[in-house]
């Protein structure tokens, strides 16, 4: 059996419909994974959870507002109903939303990212802890920015959301290593999601020339990402904990 093989775990993982979510999901599934698809479009997440059954997976399709603390302890305890235990929390759901300079943004734009994006990730991280302390054992995979930590002009919430992601990681590991939980975090930059590729920041690889961009210098595909996330589910990555890894190539002016 491979160490890179996810026989049998129970993974969660939230934003389960989005460009990178999808790609973890089917990863997931791929290395043997039982694969709970959270997001909050139902209709997106049951597609997704059809295809990953149709290929074989186990797999469970839960609707949840991750901002809101009473659906993700629901989220936690229907994955634990259904399959037994959680193994696996990928923290993936969160997005920028408000891109602006600071001094026009709103107090509201702020709260609103903050919530998306670091206090979802604390509420999900505490509901899945109590069932992997109660376990002792669990790998739990935030997925961070390397917005958080170099900072971005005009997406100072969603920057410092991440930033606080990191941190956040850092005082999980140490807090939880006693029970046999890791917790890492994953910093990826621009990603070629297919919502990106529609709303024209991603540019085609294909050069005037018809030769390729370098892949180190094109944006980061989501089945990288989830390549990631496999190893740091699995048994490879049993020692390692509290870490950051960033996953970006070498673009300039990255987010």
């Amino acid at each position: 059996m491979s160490e890179l093989e996810l026989k049998d775990k129970v993974a969660v993982v939230t934003g389960g419909a989005g460009g990178i979510g999808t790609a973890i999901c089917k990863a997931y599934a791929g290395a043997g994974a039982k694969v709970v698809v959270a997001s909050r479009n139902q209709e997106n997440i049951d597609k997704l959870a059809d295809d990953l059954k149709a290929a074989g997976a186990d797999a469970l399709a839960v609707a949840v507002d991750v901002t809101a603390p009473e659906q993700v302890d629901n989220l936690v305890q229907t994955a634990v109903d259904t399959f037994g235990r959680i193994d696996v929390l990928v923290n993936n759901a969160g997005g920028a939303m408000t891109i602006k300079d600071a001094e026009v943004m709103s107090p509201d734009e702020w709260n609103a990212v903050i919530a998306l994006n670091l206090n979802a990730v604390f509420y999900c991280a505490a509901a899945a802890g109590k069932a992997m302390i109660g376990q002792k054992s669990g790998k739990i995979v935030n997925i961070s920015s390397v917005a958080g930590i170099k900072g971005t002009s005009n997406m100072a919430p969603y920057g410092a959301a991440k930033a606080a992601v990191v941190n956040l990681t850092l005082s999980l590991a140490n807090a939880w290593a006693a029970y046999n939980i890791n917790v890492n975090a994953i910093a990826p930059g621009l990603v070629a999601t297919p919502g990106l590729k529609k709303a024209g920041w991603i540019p085609d690889r294909k050069n005037d020339d018809g030769t390729l961009t370098p892949l180190l210098l094109y944006p980061i595909a989501p089945e990288s990402i989830a390549g990631l996330a496999v190893f740091l589910a699995s048994s490879a990555s049993d020692h390692i904990s509290g870490e950051v890894i960033p996953i970006r190539g070498r673009i300039p002016n990255d987010r």
